[in-house]
């Protein structure tokens, strides 16, 4: 699928975010991959998944674009959802359409830079969509300069400059969508079909929705709190 196709098939979509960490319930590239087939088949338009062996295994199942990061720790910087060249090669080789980086300016490992890893990408690999997960609207900005062809809002809260959002920011949607001539997804703390819906009307071309569909135990949780609100509990 080129670049063109993935875009029109993603607009207005919801977007799944099938992941899960070692030692959380569902945690598994079989999971991954029936967590994928279970979110096509409710209306999902794409996929977002973390790593070569779960990606492999939803494209083995799916024929939905693949919006694909890599997940890699290191001790000297913070940047850690696809944070080298190497790494996003890793994932267009397991079967990702888009490959998701860190688009903020932070310290990458080995000194590598974001505008090279997007050069190399659409160099060597000319229909990979490239996202930059970025948190903020000057990131936004930078990352569309630099060649990035989505921006999304995914890092908005998580970095130590916007760590004082608690809540889907739709203000930043707004403003990156009247600046940027990407398309802008957005991520992040979107709960709820009504979040979805005021994304998208904030100006979002789609959005990412994960722990609310794919994190059961939590969805659990919301429900047994609520009940344990009423007086005889």
């Amino acid at each position: 699928m080129d670049k063109k196709s993935v875009l029109k098939t993603l607009k207005n979509g919801l977007i799944v975010s099938c992941q899960a960490r070692e030692g959380w319930p569902m945690y598994g590239s079989n999971m991954m991959g029936a967590l994928s087939q279970a979110a096509e088949k409710g209306g999902a338009v794409g996929i977002r998944a973390t790593g070569p062996e779960n990606i492999e295994a939803i494209r083995k199942v799916t024929t939905l674009p693949i919006m694909g990061i890599y997940k890699q720790w290191f001790d000297e910087c913070e940047v850690y959802i696809t944070p080298t060249y190497e790494s996003a090669k890793s994932i267009i080789e397991a079967g990702a359409s888009i490959v998701a980086l860190d688009g903020t300016q932070r310290r990458r490992p080995r000194g590598e830079k974001l505008e090279k890893i997007v050069e190399k990408i659409h160099s060597e690999h000319p229909d990979i969509v490239v996202m930059a997960d970025c948190a903020t609207f000057e990131e936004g900005l930078i990352a569309e300069k630099l060649g990035a062809d989505i921006v999304s809002t995914t890092l908005c809260g998580y970095t130590e400059e916007t760590k004082y959002v608690k809540e889907i920011d739709y203000d930043l949607i707004r403003k990156l969508a009247s600046a940027l001539k990407i398309p802008i997804i957005a991520e992040g703390r979107i709960h709820t079909k009504e979040h979805a819906r005021k994304a998208i009307e904030s100006g979002a071309f789609a959005v990412v929705v994960g722990t609310a569909i794919t994190r059961p135990e939590i969805i659990t949780k919301r429900f047994v709190d609520e009940l344990n609100l009423l007086p005889d509990n």
